[in-house]
């Protein structure tokens, strides 16, 4: 005779990918998901070049990735992800909460946004609600959403420029940036030069404020 556990219907699992660069950021994310019993973490991908490709190895219901990574972004990822596998769902979870990070990853396709400084539980609520409903914004991202589109942007720079102008900014070194993003140091350096060229700034303390300004970093 089959016992009740036995008859009881198993719980429908929600497999998830994670994507960032930083393997300790990423394993405590992923120690944080197994403690939910109906996750199941399918892969990891330390870039957005490595995300894709796992993406046709895997069929994840959910993925969650950074937006600032090596070697292919994510805000780049998010588009292709959007484009070749359109109804999967895709958690963006960043440090940055500017409305144009927040604007350009939910128009390339993602339809949730939280912060890495969010509390474990928002987690568990975010990939719950993100299985559910399909999306998860909470009070500090829905405030950001409802904040009026900024003026268009006429500053010129390429998706990768603001990239290292928001490193740039926060204190990091060439030699940093060239770490993080897979660059070298040479390549930042040129980048540099044309930021401040284009911007016609001359040093670090007022691209700082440019950034600023822009809502790229906090104050």
């Amino acid at each position: 005779m089959a016992t009740p556990s036995e008859n009881a219907p198993t719980a429908p699992r929600i497999r998830v990918v994670l994507a960032d660069d930083h393997d300790l950021v990423r394993g405590g994310i992923k120690a944080l998901l197994e403690l939910m019993p109906e996750v199941e973490v399918t892969g990891e991908a330390r870039n957005g070049e490595d995300l894709l490709a796992l993406l046709e190895e895997v069929t994840p219901d959910l993925v969650i990735t950074d937006l600032a990574m090596p070697g292919g972004d994510g805000l780049a990822a998010i588009a292709r992800i959007h484009a070749r596998h359109p109804g999967l769902r895709v958690l963006v979870l960043s440090m940055y909460d500017s409305v144009d990070f927040v604007r350009r990853a939910l128009s390339g396709g993602a339809s949730g946004y939280l912060m890495k400084d969010s509390a474990p539980q928002e987690l568990e609520q975010a990939v719950r609600a993100m299985a559910t409903t399909g999306s998860y914004f909470n009070a500090t991202i829905a405030r950001v959403l409802l904040q009026p589109p900024p003026p268009p942007d006429d500053d010129g720079l390429t998706e990768r420029q603001t990239e290292i102008l928001v490193r740039l900014a926060s204190g990091l070194s060439s030699k940093e940036i060239a770490y993080e993003l897979g660059l070298s140091s040479k390549t930042v350096d040129v980048h540099r030069g044309r930021i401040m060229e284009r911007l016609d700034l001359r040093d670090v303390a007022s691209l700082t404020r440019y950034a600023v300004r822009k809502g790229l970093i906090k104050a």
